[in-house]
Formats: structure tokens, sequence, C-alpha cells
């Protein structure tokens, strides 16, 4: 079959043009994640690598590097589509997206594919950068890549949503300090919510960030706070009610079309 039908040439522009955008800045974009999530993992965890104890076997600094990674990952996906979709509408040039023959589905796949691809790079380069600190094993690789890969989209999905809800850079500002940052900060990154009290155990079983970043990690050490299958029920459906979402606002031009 023609790649060209499997992949519309205006889908391939726009993709490759979201990819270009965060390369050509790849200091910003990719570099200074990386070394954000090496100072988090030097200080937690010289800190509390003899006082903290999580899974058996596995020492507090291996078990803090599947959540940075994760961590890095989920909020450089959710910033790549979002500042993208703000810049574009400050300066004026969404119109010539919108002018183009793009379907919103090719739009929707354009940018959450190039913010999963961020989102990999950048969770790779921590992954790499931070391994050298502590053992880590790959009790299950498959569950590794598929959160890896519904987190990133459920971000990008995320980011997009934000991106054509927000009208100033302000508003986005506000939705990752207030809704992004803290739901990635509360979900386990740097400890396991066994070691909360009972209401805020209960309180995190709310947060989807903490099933993505739990499934996560029971790829690394077979060990998760719940099983890995109901996580993955939990990050399927959340994606599948965000991508409706976001399709929605695209195809009826919500903020988009003035």
């Amino acid at each position: 079959m023609n790649n060209r039908v499997l992949f519309p040439k205006g889908f391939q522009t726009l993709l490759y043009k979201e990819l270009l955008r965060f390369w050509k800045v790849a200091t910003q974009t990719i570099a200074a994640p990386i070394l954000t999530a090496m100072l988090y993992l030097l200080i937690f965890g010289h800190v509390l690598e003899e006082h903290v104890h999580v899974y058996p076997g596995v020492g507090y600094t291996a078990f803090l590097i599947p959540g940075l990674v994760m961590m890095s990952l989920l909020q450089n996906a959710f910033a790549n589509s979002s500042s993208s979709l703000i810049q574009s509408k400050i300066t004026g040039n969404l119109v010539f997206v919108l002018l183009t023959p793009l379907s919103h589905g090719e739009m929707f796949c354009a940018y959450v594919l190039a913010s999963v691809v961020r989102g990999l790079v950048v969770g790779a380069g921590v992954f790499f950068t931070t391994i050298w600190f502590a053992k880590v094993v790959f009790a299950v690789p498959l569950w590794i890549m598929v959160f890896a890969l519904l987190g990133a989209a459920i971000l990008g999905t995320m980011g997009l949503i934000a991106g054509i809800w927000a009208e100033k850079f302000d508003q986005l500002a506000a939705f990752q300090n207030f809704l992004i940052m803290p739901a990635t900060f509360l979900s386990g990154v740097f400890y396991s919510i066994h070691s909360l009290p009972d209401f805020w155990q209960r309180i995190s079983h709310f947060n989807p960030f903490f099933y993505m970043i739990d499934g996560f990690r029971y790829g690394f050490f077979g060990q998760s706070d719940i099983s890995p299958w109901a996580s993955f029920a939990v990050v399927l459906l959340f994606f599948i009610a965000l991508s409706l979402v976001a399709m929605r606002m695209l195809k009826s031009g919500y903020k988009l079309r003035h």
C-alpha cells in the first residue's frame, strides 16, 4: 500500500514541523530536563538511601530512578504540545495549520505523536544518565514500554487540551503549576503510597498519574503498590477519555477559529 495513503503528506509535514521544533532547541527541551532529574537523584538519593526502604531487596536510589524517568517523560510530553499550540496562537501562525486540508484526527495524531517522541527521548536520556548510580533490573520490559507510551500519549493529549484552552502563557503556566506538577509529584515518584496514612493512600488512588508511575515501576522490579493490570485499565480509559475531549475540541474549532 502506498505510504502516503497510510500517512498523508499533511500529517507527515505537521509531524516533522513539531519534531523539528523541539529538536532545534535540544539544549532547552532535552538536556535541561535530564540535568534536573540528575539533581533530584543526587540530592534525594544521597540523603535518603540509608533511611528509606520501599520494596524488599530494592535500594531507594534504584526505586527512585524509574520514578524520575517517568516524571521527566510525562512533564516533557505535556510541555511539547501545550507550548506549540500556545505559541502558534499568540504569534498568529496557527492559521496556516488551520487553512490546510488536515483533518482534526491528523492534527491530533501529529501533535500527540511528536509529544510522545520528545517524552521518550527525555525519558531515555534520564535513564541512561542515572542508571550508573544504582543497579536497575528489567523484570517485565513489556510493561515498561506500555506505560511509557501510554503515559507520554496521555500527557501529550493533556498538553493539546491545555494549549487549545489557554489564550496566554499565564493560563498555560497555571494549568501546569496547579494541575500537572502537583499530580506528578504526588503520584509516588519519590515514595510508595503504602508509606502514607490511610486517608492519603485513598486520595492517591484518584490520581491517574499514580497508576502510570506505579505500572511503569512494576516493569523494572516486578513489585508495585497495586496490580499492573489495574493500572493499565485506568491509564487506558483515561487516555481514551482525554482523546475524545481533544478530538472534539479540534473538530469544533474551540478557541482556534475566531
